[in-house]
């Protein structure tokens, strides 16, 4: 169930007909204008994106003073006005709503002139998180030829979409420097094979790690869980293991 319904509306009668098709829904009804509602969504999604790129750059600071995000990241949650949600460490949002709506409202404000500082932050920050895994990965030595298990395509589990998922940037920088690359996703390889046709697409995921040197977790699917990795090193961006169930040579982009 929803947190709450925005109706925008412009007529009493179009309010009244559409608060009838939602009265089964018990949770706040706000209405508003149609300017409101439409701000209501952009503030609401920029606002969690904001939550994201700011546990991502404490992240950052916490991984250079050997300090374990997750610990921060519940500590805070657990402040009722922060709450935990939104609030997990990694290589950076994606999908079709945070970085679309976080940059709409910034292109809006651009146009009625005022300089979003806050917002283009939130941006920047995201699109340079992924180069924080990549940091961990060339510390490791020559990527040139290097074989990388490529673990997950899409911006989140349980969905086939990669619009403006990290791991395609990811992807794209590891070829500029001419590693192999050995992939697996469940359910997005036909859309990312249309955009890279030439990459080794495995049959699962255990193959993945089996014909590689080093594996990359870029999406936090279930199933990466139960691999065996054996002494390979494993970088997670998705923050998927717990304390105690993580690899046995483990280090992630934040923690």
């Amino acid at each position: 169930n929803p947190d709450r319904i925005v109706i925008g509306s412009s007529d009493p009668r179009s309010l009244k007909t559409i608060k009838q098709l939602y009265k089964n829904f018990k949770c706040p009804v706000l209405e508003t204008s149609f300017k409101e509602a439409e701000m209501i969504k952009y503030a609401s999604n920029s606002f969690l994106a904001t939550k994201l790129s700011f546990i991502n750059e404490v992240g950052n600071i916490c991984k250079r003073l050997n300090i374990n995000t997750n610990v921060i990241s519940k500590g805070i949650g657990l402040d009722y006005r922060i709450s935990p949600h939104f609030l997990r460490s990694g290589i950076g949002f994606g999908g079709s709503c945070f970085p679309k709506d976080v940059s709409a409202l910034v292109f809006k404000a651009t146009e009625v002139g005022y300089s979003t500082r806050l917002l283009r932050a939130v941006l920047d920050v995201n699109n340079d998180q992924p180069l924080r895994l990549l940091e961990i990965l060339e510390n490791t030595g020559p990527l040139k030829e290097r074989k990388i298990a490529i673990l997950g395509l899409t911006f989140k589990a349980g969905t086939d979409d990669i619009r403006e998922s990290p791991a395609l940037s990811i992807i794209k920088e590891l070829l500029l420097e001419q590693s192999k690359l050995h992939i697996y996703d469940p359910m997005a390889m036909p859309f990312v094979k249309s955009i890279f046709p030439h990459l080794t697409y495995e049959k699962t995921a255990q193959d993945a790690v089996d014909n590689a040197d080093i594996v990359l977790i870029l999406t936090e699917w279930p199933e990466f869980k139960r691999i065996n990795y054996g002494d390979k090193l494993v970088i997670d961006g998705k923050n998927l293991f717990d304390n105690d169930n993580k690899p046995k040579n483990y280090e992630g982009i934040c923690w």
